[in-house]
């Protein structure tokens, strides 16, 4: 029997607010454990939650961009469980009036055609702390430095049906969420995770099969692969004449495998009611249209943008348009050398050969933003070569240093003065009679030979074209 995969997700993405949801706390990551923390978001008996305008603002600007209608009137609810990263042993969160609802982000589908992949809602909560396990020890430490860490949790309908599927999902909505700033998307540092949600059914029946959900993934090559494990693991179990249990899974990228953790609980098994200590929160038409009018360029017109206006590739363009650290890149480089063409392939070439070799992504560039710009501007005037760049540049990606300072520093010009060009050429044509024999009987070869020895000798600080047109010269 042939079976199809259905997937939703539930992602979490850290808001990069400067203080939490409910308090004055720093959101900054990587403070000293529980450092970052007041009575209010350890939740003290007593203590007030104050909601953070600007989370509201990011909530909003996250709706417009992903095509959600705003709830103008929406209102928080508690979430009631405990777990000891919890301190209050309830969460703030939205069930029954989310802030964004009904909205959609566009794919390419499997069978290569547009697909919208529809968002149920998103909502507003705040975060929970971390359990850090200490082997050493044998025993659990909590960390709460990130309980009231502001976060929107945005909830696809199970509209995916394949790993590629998903992946485009989320390279499009963490591009989204990182053009508009509401999050620096770093899913090494936690600010996106997604929960998977999915079921097998046989291909083309309409009724979905028990779901399963896998926590708190937080790389998209794990998710590619917890996908597939778990799609067969469920189509075993069914092909052996078992029932796919309803429950949440630990995936182990290590070893590849998922883990039942517990049944998978229901909105009932929370106890919801509303938050008593927060007034319900009203969004007018003139604060909505404010939000609209100042979000920037989104990726999808900027890709348009970049293929009609600067004749770029649509492939280039999807690979730069997809990280906004690649694209505040792009502009900068292509600003300074004035060819929007050649930055896009020093990008696609030389830079993202860098990031593969160093295992880095986008987000951890950290040279100066006008470096590469520099160089491609130098190559063009004919000041360095097209391989001197690529030196130049590979010691600004590892170094941060400044290029031209560089290129001085080391002697690394072209010569400028073309006569002192003419006698190197000299010697190297008398030291190699014989392929100067062979290239005036018509060996084409020989004279690409002579040229190499020439650039050899001018260690390759003379631009080929002039080197080529002094030795024909002396040589016809």
């Amino acid at each position: 029997m042939e079976y199809e995969i259905v997937i939703g997700l539930e992602v979490h993405t850290e808001l990069s607010t400067k203080r939490k949801i409910f308090c004055n706390c720093t959101t900054q990551f990587g403070g000293d454990p529980n450092t970052h923390v007041c009575e209010v978001c350890a939740g003290m008996p007593g203590t007030l939650p104050v909601l953070n305008k600007n989370v509201v603002e990011y909530a909003i600007r996250t709706g417009v961009a992903t095509n959600c209608e705003i709830t103008r009137n929406n209102k928080f609810d508690r979430k009631n469980y405990f777990y000891p990263d919890l301190p209050k042993a309830y969460q703030i969160s939205q069930l029954y009036l989310p802030i964004c609802r009904n909205g959609h982000i566009d794919i390419k589908a499997d069978n290569g055609e547009i697909k919208p992949i529809k968002i149920h809602e998103i909502h507003m909560e705040e975060d929970a702390g971390k359990l850090i396990h200490d082997d050493w020890e044998d025993c659990t430490l909590v960390d709460y430095n990130r309980c009231g860490v502001p976060l929107l949790e945005i909830v696809s309908e199970p509209d995916m049906r394949s790993a590629d599927e998903v992946i485009d999902y989320l390279t499009k909505l963490k591009s989204i969420l990182q053009y508009i700033g509401v999050s620096d998307c770093k899913m090494q540092e936690g600010s996106l995770r997604a929960d998977i949600n999915l079921s097998v059914r046989p291909k083309g029946s309409d009724k979905f099969g028990t779901r399963t959900e896998m926590k708190n993934m937080n790389s998209f090559k794990a998710i590619a692969r917890a996908i597939e494990f778990e799609a067969q693991r469920q189509i075993d179990i069914i092909e052996d004449g078992g029932k796919v249990q309803q429950e949440t899974r630990r995936w182990d990228d290590n070893s590849g495998e998922s883990y039942a953790m517990r049944s998978k609980e229901d909105a009932q098994d929370y106890k919801y009611f509303p938050e008593p200590d927060i007034p319900s929160i009203k969004i007018d038409d003139e604060w909505i249209e404010t939000v609209k009018n100042n979000l920037p360029e989104l990726p999808e017109k900027k890709k348009k943008r970049y293929v009609e206006e600067l004749g770029l590739p649509e492939y280039d363009t999807s690979i730069i348009t997809d990280s906004i650290f690649l694209v505040r890149l792009f502009e900068k480089t292509a600003e300074i050398c004035k060819n929007a063409k050649n930055a896009s392939n020093w990008i696609m070439g030389e830079l993202l050969k860098r990031l593969n070799e160093s295992a880095k992504t986008p987000e951890d560039i950290d040279f100066d933003e006008n470096s590469l710009g520099k160089i491609i501007l130098l190559v063009d005037q004919g000041k360095i070569s097209r391989e001197t760049g690529k030196k130049v540049f590979k010691k600004v990606f590892e170094e941060n240093i400044d290029p031209e300072k560089y290129i001085k520093d080391n002697n690394l010009e072209l010569l400028s003065d073309t006569s002192s060009l003419k006698p190197i050429i000299e010697e190297v044509i008398n030291a190699n009679e014989k392929s100067v024999t062979e290239y005036k009987n018509g060996k084409t070869q020989a004279l690409q030979y002579l040229i190499g020895q020439c650039m050899r000798a001018l260690k390759g600080k003379a631009p080929a074209q002039e080197v080529q047109k002094i030795l024909k010269e002396l040589l016809d």
